[in-house]
């Protein structure tokens, strides 16, 4: 019979009951993060995903319906995002394939004065698993994202949430200081490399909006009911430890009228307590290396 001396390779298991406190970040503990997938999704390929079920069992190519789908999210639905987001002076994170800075200079250009970080997540939506050189497609995304963007560039989540056995080792060897692929936890943990130790970033599926209405095609509300319920049992961890609550968006799905409706809403219910802070990924990377 097999043996086994951890749960995973890569971080430590512990439970949510022994986790050391946190001090809370400029006297607040609860960390909203916005995350804003901002993707390409090249028109002569196979779309990484459909809201269109593929006709006669195929999926065509060119897929004019889902390629359409996603093009409304980059032309209408990032309007919008940096409309509500820059109304109440909420700076997010865009996690942003490098090809976004030349396929649509215009929105890069328009997230960069809106103060957004911009983090690596692949050179266009295509999971790492399916690239022929994963280091090299590393290297030119976070170059690309540095010399547009003059960032350091320093977060990253995979295209599809993919890595292979070597991402954490790539990533931090080219100076990526967290990532959020590995989704453990409601606060930062470490995660272990072979360059040193790098911050495993809270994310989410359940404040996703791509689960919540692609897949499983809930109301309009749904996001800002589950953003209710977490807070009622947030509250009660609240008074021990501080949690980041991110809620991680796509243009295209979160960005069309009947769901901005109820993410203004959830907005201002956040804005409304008196212990939120908005932030964006390294801002709660440094929080935690700093308390770590």
């Amino acid at each position: 019979m097999e043996s086994y001396s951890t749960s995973n390779p890569r971080v430590p298991y512990r439970m949510m009951h022994e986790q050391p406190a946190l001090p809370p970040l400029r006297g607040k503990r609860l960390l909203v993060h916005v995350a804003v997938n901002v993707e390409f999704w090249p028109f002569d390929q196979s779309m990484p995903r459909a809201i269109l079920p593929a006709p006669h069992g195929q999926s065509p190519i060119p897929d004019v319906g889902n390629f359409a789908w996603v093009e409304y999210g980059m032309r209408n639905g990032m309007s919008r995002l940096l409309h509500v987001l820059g109304e109440r002076g909420i700076e997010a994170s865009a996690l942003l394939n490098a090809a976004c800075c030349d396929v649509y200079p215009q929105c890069a250009d328009a997230m960069l004065a809106a103060g957004w970080e911009f983090v690596g997540h692949g050179w266009l939506q295509r999971s790492l698993q399916r690239e022929a050189d994963e280091e090299a497609v590393i290297v030119r995304s976070l170059e690309r994202l540095r010399s547009f963007s003059g960032q350091p560039v320093r977060g990253w989540l995979g295209p599809g949430l993919g890595q292979t056995f070597d991402t954490p080792d790539l990533l931090k060897k080219h100076g990526v200081d967290w990532v959020s692929d590995w989704y453990v936890d409601d606060v930062p943990c470490w995660l272990e490399t072979q360059h040193g130790r790098m911050v495993a970033m809270p994310y989410t599926v359940e404040l996703n909006d791509v689960p919540i209405w692609v897949i499983e095609k809930q109301k309009s509300d749904e996001m800002h009911r589950r953003v209710e319920a977490t807070l009622e049992v947030y509250d009660h961890e609240l008074q021990h430890n501080p949690r980041v609550l991110t809620l991680a968006l796509h243009p295209h799905v979160i960005g069309v009228p009947h769901r901005m409706a109820w993410f203004t809403r959830t907005l201002d219910l956040l804005l409304a307590r008196d212990d939120t802070l908005f932030v964006t990924g390294s801002e709660i990377c440094d929080w935690f290396i700093a308390a770590a």
